[in-house]
């Protein structure tokens, strides 16, 4: 079904069309005023410029004009605004049809896209920190909109297992146990199936070789050589490999899991190693390829370029690939494997020159068509109460299961009053608000912003957060319980005109789903939905407090309210599974 909007602007259109003027001028906005009316159109200013007469003639002339069942009521104002009041009747069949449908009412998009979308991008051998919050979060709260508005949508976590970050931890292990056979070059026999290592040594393994390769050059060189023999097949340093992203993947599966956060695909750097030799020799062969200082380049600057963009590299001077390489062979097996219509990056904004750099190469050299559209969405740091980028007390970056912990614990203190709930009632339901408090402070965020994560207000059961979100979902679960066990199974949902101006402002705030959700798909910001469902819930529960709905006597106006917030609520669950957390039952 289409939008209120739409459906209103269609009756416009055939107003002014009739009055003599054109339809375009019909646009109706939702009113920001609704103490004066809930929709406006302002056409007719920019119309009386083009059919020299006054705005108040040619909107006068368009209201009297008007035939339209949605409308109730239609003023016009000076200048030549023209506000309008929707009929009570024509909402609440609105909102019928809306509960009838298992997507309330959105129509899929008419041009599904088959999307690619590249989020999460953590290294292997390092546990998740909060630096790796925001791209899974965003990411999983884009693909769920996406996908709900009817694109095919595809999530590849893109590890970073095939740079220096392995050079540096077999250079480290092989000090630590020379004697192991992967670091024998005549060792022929069958490596151990086992790892000479644990997931814990692993993380301790790779910040002491970052350190050490920033002070020892002799280390560092070491660690390139590494890298480069890694990437060139050598027998024994694939093994390790192999075993690092064993242990690594495994660990990261658990920690997105407990971020209800899931991937498609869980490919790597390394997966586009098959492609980059093909791909340098067809840039060489092109002319775009060549050689400046040692390294293989290709120009990517534009004559409009108000700054300069450097070159895009493709080999270093000892000819290893990096992030420039494996970034572009990977959007080689993206188009042959997958033939996306549009690829998504969701990545830190100080990455965009990167992916300025990659996506003009893959332009120019024809990895990918014109017709395949390359996003970037560059999110901002998330920031400590000082405005810095978050960090534990010691000044360490903290690891994101530490910080999912730490809201945990303090939500499980928070509704450890609750006698109703049983001890293994009160630990999910804490996992689940902790989850919507971590999620929902990020994502009502413009992506491209920076933000402070405060957990404190985060976690707060009132004003714009998380858990009052989901305190208004289980207040309405416990009316639609209580309802059951005082008045049998729940009523068919159904409405009547609203009798009060909290029922008008829900029904109202409901109506407009559609929108939020295409909003949000449109420019890629889960903020909308946010944004939605603070205002859904804040309606919704005005309208709670003023109508004591168990109390209701008679049968036709309880069973509408019952309907009322019995939408609202499932309108509420369905953008929260959008936004990547879910309520529990009790809180």
């Amino acid at each position: 079904m289409k939008e209120l909007t739409e459906l209103i602007q269609e009756d416009m259109k055939e107003a002014f069309i009739k009055a003599g003027y054109d339809g375009d001028f019909a646009k109706v906005t939702v009113s920001k005023r609704p103490d004066l009316c809930e929709y406006q159109v302002n056409g007719a200013m920019a119309a009386a410029k083009k059919y020299k007469k006054s705005p108040l003639e040619i909107a006068t002339s368009v209201v009297s004009c008007l035939n339209s069942s949605l409308i109730g009521k239609a003023d016009v104002v000076s200048p030549g605004f023209i506000n309008l009041t929707l009929d009570s009747k024509a909402l609440s069949l609105y909102l019928e049809k809306m509960a009838e449908d298992e997507k309330f009412g959105l129509e899929p998009v008419k041009d599904p896209k088959n999307i690619m979308m590249d989020y999460g991008g953590p290294n292997v051998a390092k546990p998740l920190h909060v630096g790796h919050l925001r791209s899974a979060v965003i990411g999983e709260s884009i693909k769920r909109i996406l996908e709900f508005t009817g694109n095919k949508v595809i999530g590849d976590i893109h590890l970073g297992d095939w740079g220096t970050q392995m050079g540096l931890i077999i250079t480290e292990l092989k000090i630590r146990k020379p004697d192991l056979p992967y670091f024998d070059p005549e060792y022929t026999g069958d490596y151990p199936k086992e790892p000479p290592f644990t997931m814990a040594e692993l993380e301790e393994i790779y910040p002491t070789a970052s350190a050490k390769s920033k002070k020892d050059k002799e280390y560092h060189e070491k660690a390139l050589e590494a890298t480069r023999q890694l990437q060139d097949g050598r027998r024994g340093y694939v093994a390790l490999w192999k075993h690092i992203m064993h242990l690594s993947v495994n660990d990261l599966k658990k920690n997105y899991e407990r971020l209800n956060v899931s991937f498609d695909l869980w490919k790597g750097e390394s997966d586009s190693k098959e492609y980059i030799g093909p791909m340098v020799e067809k840039m060489k062969a092109d002319g775009f390829a060549y050689v400046s200082n040692g390294a293989l380049v290709c120009d990517v600057s534009q004559e409009s370029d108000k700054k300069t963009i450097p070159p895009c590299m493709l080999l270093k001077t000892d000819g290893a690939a990096l992030y420039d390489t494996t970034d572009l062979a990977t959007l080689v097996w993206r188009m042959k494997d997958y033939h996306p219509d549009r690829i998504i990056y969701v990545v830190d904004k100080r990455q965009e020159l990167h992916f300025i750099q990659v996506f003009r190469c893959a332009r120019k050299t024809g990895i990918v068509p014109d017709s395949t559209d390359l996003t970037f969405i560059g999110f901002g740091t998330m920031n400590g109460k000082d405005g810095h980028p978050f960090k534990t007390r010691e000044g360490g970056v903290m690891r994101l299961s530490t910080l999912l912990d730490d809201v945990e614990s303090k939500m499980l203190e928070k509704i450890s009053s609750n006698d109703d709930m049983s001890e293994e009632e009160a630990c999910d339901a804490a996992k689940k608000i902790a989850l919507a408090a971590v999620k929902y402070g990020d994502l009502q965020n413009v992506a491209s912003k920076d933000y402070i994560f405060d957990v404190d207000q985060f976690t707060a059961f009132e004003g714009n957060t998380g858990p009052y979100i989901l305190y208004t979902i289980v207040r309405i679960k416990s009316i639609l319980k209580k309802y059951k066990e005082k008045f049998g199974a729940l009523p068919a949902i159904s409405f009547g005109p609203a009798d009060s101006g909290a029922a008008r402002e829900l029904e109202l705030s409901i109506s407009g789903f559609q929108r939020a959700v295409r909003q949000a798909a449109d420019e890629l910001a889960p903020s909308r939905i946010c944004a939605y469902i603070y205002d859904l819930s804040e309606k919704l529960n005005k309208f709670y407090h003023e109508t004591k709905i168990l109390a209701i006597e008679d049968v036709r106006e309880r069973e509408n309210a019952v309907s009322l917030v019995r939408l609202a609520m499932n309108i509420l669950n369905k953008c929260i599974d959008m936004l990547g957390f879910s309520a529990p039952d009790k809180m």
